[in-house]
This record gives C-alpha cells, sequence and structure tokens, in this order.
C-alpha cells in the first residue's frame, strides 16, 4: 500500500523589519569667516599722502611747464637793444618799494646823479652800467598770460634814454625756475628770457647807486623855539624901621 505522502509546506514567516532612522540632529550654522580688510588703516594713510604729493607734483609742474614749454629758444643769441640805437644816455632803476636810481650825461657828456639826489656820479660805474646794457643778451622769447611771469606786479622798471633820442622800458618779472634768467618784458609788449648778470647787474646800480662822493646827509633845520618871557613881578622895598637910640 503505498504510503501517502504529505508534503508539508514549511510557511515561510517573514518578519517584517523595521529601520529605526535616528532623530535628525540639527544643522549648525556655519560660523561666518572673519575677513581681514583688504587695506589696513597704515595702507589708506600711505595712499592719501601719496595722492596728495602727487597732486603738489602736478601743481608744481603745470606752474613751471605754463612757463617752460612757452619758451622759444631763438638761434643762438641776441642783443637786447640794436647798435643802431646808439650809446645809453640815462639810465633809471625803479623798484617797486624804495627810491629810483637815475643817471644821466650832462652837457658836458660826464654821467651825474639826478635821483635820488642831484651830486657827481662815479664815471667808471656809471660807464659799466651803459656798457652792460649794450650787451644785454635775449636767452629766448616767451608767450602767455603777463602775469605767469611776473609782469602783473613787475620787481623793478628800468627806463632807458638813448643817444638817439629813443626812450625803452624794461619790466623786470620773476626768475625762470632754472635761475638761468630773468623774464623782462620790452615797452609793454614783446617778452623775452633776458641774461640773468646782466640783469643783476644793473639791478645793483639802484642797489649800489653810483655817488662820486658818499653824500653826507644834511641835518634837518630844527625850528626855533620860543623862549617865554618871564612876567617881572615888582619888587617890594622893603620898609625900614626907624629904631630909638635912648
Amino acid at each position: 500500500m503505498a504510503g501517502k505522502t504529505t508534503s508539508t509546506s514549511k510557511s515561510t514567516t517573514r518578519r517584517k523589519v523595521t529601520r529605526v532612522t535616528p532623530p535628525r540632529q540639527p544643522r549648525e550654522k556655519p560660523v561666518a569667516k572673519q575677513q581681514k580688510p583688504a587695506f589696513r588703516m597704515g595702507t589708506w594713510i600711505a595712499l592719501a599722502l601719496l595722492a596728495v604729493m602727487v597732486g603738489l607734483a602736478i601743481f608744481v609742474s603745470q606752474k613751471k611747464g605754463a612757463a617752460e614749454t612757452e619758451a622759444t629758444p631763438t638761434a643762438g643769441t641776441t642783443n637786447l637793444f640794436a647798435p643802431a640805437e646808439g650809446t645809453p644816455s640815462s639810465i633809471e632803476v625803479k623798484p617797486a618799494e624804495g627810491d629810483a636810481v637815475r643817471i644821466v650825461r650832462n652837457e658836458k657828456n660826464v654821467w651825474a646823479m639826478e635821483l635820488p639826489l642831484e651830486t657827481e656820479a662815479d664815471p667808471g660805474a656809471s660807464e659799466a652800467a651803459a656798457t652792460q646794457i649794450s650787451a644785454l643778451k635775449i636767452v629766448s622769447t616767451v608767450e602767455g598770460k603777463p602775469d605767469i611771469f611776473g609782469f602783473d606786479k613787475p620787481a623793478y622798471v628800468i627806463t632807458i634814454g638813448f643817444a638817439g633820442g629813443k626812450q625803452h622800458t624794461l619790466e623786470i618779472g620773476d626768475k625762470t625756475p632754472t635761475d638761468s634768467g630773468y623774464y623782462v618784458r620790452i615797452d609793454k609788449d614783446q617778452m623775452v628770457i633776458a641774461d640773468l648778470n646782466g640783469i643783476e647787474s644793473l639791478l645793483n646800480l639802484q642797489a649800489f647807486p653810483p655817488y662820486l662822493n658818499t653824500p653826507t646827509p644834511t641835518p634837518s633845520p630844527v625850528p626855533p623855539t620860543e623862549t617865554p618871557t618871564a612876567t617881572q613881578s615888582p619888587t617890594a622895598t622893603p620898609e625900614t624901621t626907624a629904631t630909638s637910640t635912648p
């Protein structure tokens, strides 16, 4: 007898696995890193000082450049006055402040002082000044506003008369930035740079007037003082006292 095979099916019990998710921790906010300033205070101060220095340098260069860049060099050097003008017959140097000095050739063709005193002039010093005028040189010509070169308030005005009858004025402005000469305006028209040594020798004529004999200052007269007249009071005659003799 065939045995009845009973297949026993194994029931597989599936276990439900529950995954436990751990609680989420709150995320910490990232700490902002402290950024260092791109420029420190010392750097800003240095940059400010540099900007001031650059601005000052630009201002000075523009001041100098306005005069130097407009200077037109002449071919070589030329005389300030042409020989056709003749020899100087009068020279007057008038400063912006102070006394003017004027020397002239008199009718005897001898140099004499007219300002600040009328007296004899040193013939050597006077003739040297006249020779210096004939030898004045133009270094270059300049163009621009006159006040740039100091002609709005010239330091000196030199007036020169010539034997030919002409008269010219030289307004002496500032020195050039390189101290190579003086800015000079001729007859309020042409502006040039004249030789430094030549101009200064003429200016010395005013600083040291060419007196032949140093004048002695004359004391100013003292006004007479009125002497008050004393009023004579009548003198009393003492009375004689009679003395009785016993």
